[in-house]
């Protein structure tokens, strides 16, 4: 019994051969184990990583994964469902991105067609852009009766961009289009009651601002011409809001300039027709404008035109002043311009302006600044001003025959300076121009 357990070597046992073989086979299995379950994961790595091409979700599969051959049934690992593996899934704006650059169907010069594409077509309640000339851009508002028909002097010279305002049809000048005519609801007229007038237009000052910027547009300065002594015409201050509010709209850079008339002596006996004029000349006094005094217009037309034409041709006179005006500062001159800047000074000076004109057809007289700065507030149809005024102007028009003559040039020299020293500032012009009857004189004084 002792030698035969004495030949029982451990190492070279067959039960510890046994034993050594078994544990050789687990560890065999363990690592076949091991692979299968990294061959797993790797499997399950790809398809979380892989894209899904079509929106829609692939079919599932239940086909087992398969295991290497010399992996025992015992130890086969069944491989995870397909549906428990996330989707890793990209934001949909990334992609469209993507897809538009790698497609080339991304532009990015898109933009410039955008901006070289043709204007929209204007709309078709808009008035033409005036054909008159001008060096800013402007338009005319007539308020009432006596402004409407003063209105129409501009709109018959070519200055499209005018519109008529009032309460009634009846106070409509003959042969004013349609389109230019705005009729207030509300009275048939106010009968000279400038408390219901403006109550009219106050009411109605929201479709007057709607009209401006439908018909008229964009423009800088707006001309409000209005009667004084009539119920609507001299109500027209209960607009200056709106009217302001339309020009910052439109991003105008000019103001509004009233042009005013003033009733006839004969009139003014009427308590009412005084109190209205009183009342607009107050609602203006602060803004620039323009005071055309009818007594002296009838006096320097009488014995010229009939009754019937005597107010027609003032307005007529009056908007080819005005025209003049606008016209020279748009123009060049060989010898001194008066430009657009310039004249926006004098239009957008507070207070009143006095405008006229007058012919030197003598030019050899040594007095010949006096004689054109008196010769123009002589026929002026505005009262004559009162006190320094604050800007002035004084634009010549010679023949060049004139422009030639060393005198004549001196003289003009001397009448600048006469009217010079009786304004703050003053901007001149001289223009060549011909035939004309002499030397024409135009000056404007304004802001007292």
């Amino acid at each position: 019994m002792a030698s035969t357990l004495k030949n029982l070597n451990p190492r070279v046992s067959t039960f510890y051969a046994d034993e050594k073989i078994s544990e050789e086979k687990m560890s065999n299995d363990s690592f076949y184990d091991q692979a299968a379950k990294e061959t797993l994961r790797a499997a399950a790595a790809k398809i979380q990583a892989k894209p899904k091409p079509e929106p829609e979700p692939a079919p599932q599969t239940h086909e087992p994964v398969p295991v290497a051959e010399n992996v025992e049934q015992s130890h086969s690992v069944t491989p995870p469902e397909q549906h428990a593996a996330p989707v890793a899934v990209q934001a949909p704006q990334a992609e469209s991105a993507d897809s538009d650059f790698s497609a080339g169907e991304f532009d990015d010069f898109d933009f410039v067609e955008a901006y070289d594409d043709e204007p929209v077509a204007q709309d078709a309640q808009m008035l033409p852009e005036n054909r008159a000339p001008s060096a800013v851009s402007c338009a005319f508002l007539g308020v009432g009766g006596g402004g409407g028909k003063l209105a129409k002097a501009f709109l018959d010279l070519g200055y499209t961009k005018t519109l008529l305002v009032n309460t009634t049809v009846k106070d409509q000048p003959e042969g004013v289009p349609a389109e230019h005519f705005l009729l207030l609801p509300g009275a048939d007229g106010v009968g000279k009651d400038i408390a219901l007038g403006k109550k009219v237009l106050s009411d109605n000052s929201a479709s007057v601002e709607d009209a401006l910027r439908t018909r008229i547009g964009k423009v800088d300065w707006l001309f409000v011409l209005a009667g004084g002594g009539g119920g609507t015409g001299s109500a027209c201050g209960a607009l200056h809001l709106s009217l302001e509010r339309y020009l910052k709209s439109v991003g105008a850079g000019g103001k509004v300039v009233y042009v005013i008339t003033k009733p006839s002596a004969q009139e003014l006996l009427n308590p009412t027709i005084s109190t209205n004029y009183e009342s607009l000349s107050a609602d203006v006094a602060l803004q620039p404008h323009i005071l055309l005094d009818n007594e002296k217009q009838l006096q320097l037309l009488r014995g010229k035109v009939g009754m019937l034409g005597m107010y027609p041709t003032a307005n007529k006179n009056f908007a080819k002043l005005v025209m003049q005006v606008l016209k020279l500062a748009d123009e060049n001159s060989p010898i001194q311009s008066f430009d657009s800047k310039d004249l926006e000074r004098v239009l957008g000076t507070s207070g009143r302006m006095v405008i006229g004109s007058t012919v030197a057809r003598d030019v050899s007289k040594q007095d010949i600044g006096a004689m054109l700065y008196q010769g123009c507030l002589k026929s002026s149809p505005c009262p004559s001003p009162a006190g320094k005024a604050s800007t002035g102007v004084m634009l010549l028009v010679v023949t060049p025959e004139m422009a030639s003559d060393p005198a004549v040039s001196k003289k003009l020299e001397a009448a600048f300076s006469y009217v010079g020293g009786r304004t703050d500032t003053l901007f001149s012009g001289v223009y060549v121009k011909q035939p004309l009857p002499g030397l024409i004189a135009i000056s404007v004084i304004g802001g007292f």
